[in-house]
C-alpha cells in the first residue's frame, strides 16, 4: 500500500483555503493547472511509497512513539510558493515550524527504523500543494496572489498515517483518494488505534 505521514488542517482552516483557491482559479490560465481537491490538502511529513502490509504494524509503532515525543504546536497557513518551475503550486505555513520540522524528521526516522528505504535526507519544507502542472508553468501571479493569505491559527495535535489510492479510471483530472490508516495524538501517553503498548 502507498503510504505517507501527514498533518491534516482542521475543517475551518480548509474552508478558508477553499475560498482562497476559488479566487486563484479566477486568474488567467488557471484552467491549465490541475487543482488539488480538498481531500488532498495536507502537509506530507514523510512519503513512504509502496509499503508491504507486514511492515505497517512496526511503522505504526514507531510513528506512535514519534507522536508521543512531540508536543502539540501552533500553525497557520501562510503565503505560497512553487517547486519545479511551476510544476507544483503550494501554500506555506508559519508558527511552530521548528516543531513541524522535528516531527517530519521523526516520521522519516520511523521509516528508517522499520527498514523502509527513504533515500537521501532533505531539510523539510512545509508546503500544502494546491495545484500541479505536467509542464513548467508561470505561476508567479498565483504566488503573488497568495502573498497576503493567512488562515486561522490552529493547534496541531495529531499525526496521521495516510494511504493514497491512485486514480485508475484514466479520466483526466481524477484525484487520488486518501484514507487515514491510523491517527495518534501528539504528546499524549494515551492509546492511538495502532498503539496498544
Amino acid at each position: 500500500m502507498r503510504l505517507f505521514a501527514a498533518l491534516v488542517p482542521p475543517e475551518d482552516v480548509t474552508h478558508e483555503l477553499a475560498r482562497e483557491v476559488a479566487e486563484l482559479k479566477r486568474l488567467p490560465g488557471a484552467d491549465g493547472l490541475r487543482w488539488t481537491g480538498r481531500p488532498g490538502w495536507h502537509f506530507t511529513l514523510a512519503f513512504y511509497g509502496e509499503v508491504d502490509e507486514g511492515a505497517v504494524p512496526d511503522l505504526s509503532a514507531h510513528l506512535a512513539h514519534a507522536a508521543r515525543r512531540t508536543e502539540p504546536f501552533p500553525l497557520v497557513l501562510s503565503g505560497g510558493g512553487q517547486f519545479g518551475h511551476g510544476r507544483a503550486l503550494w501554500v506555506g505555513a508559519e508558527g511552530g515550524l521548528p516543531a513541524l520540522r522535528l516531527l517530519a524528521d521523526r516520521t522519516e526516522a520511523a521509516a528508517r527504523k522499520t527498514g523502509l528505504p527513504m533515500g537521501e535526507h532533505r531539510r523539510y519544507k512545509a508546503h500544502l500543494t494546491v495545484a500541479r502542472s505536467r509542464d513548467a508553468a508561470d505561476v508567479r501571479p498565483y504566488v503573488d496572489a497568495l502573498r497576503d493569505f493567512r488562515s486561522l491559527a490552529w493547534t496541531v495535535d495529531e499525526l496521521v498515517l495516510v494511504r493514497s489510492n491512485l486514480p485508475k479510471s484514466g479520466i483526466p483530472g481524477e484525484q487520488p483518494r486518501y484514507e487515514a490508516v491510523a491517527r495518534w495524538p501528539l504528546g499524549a501517553v494515551g492509546h492511538g488505534p495502532a498503539d496498544d503498548s
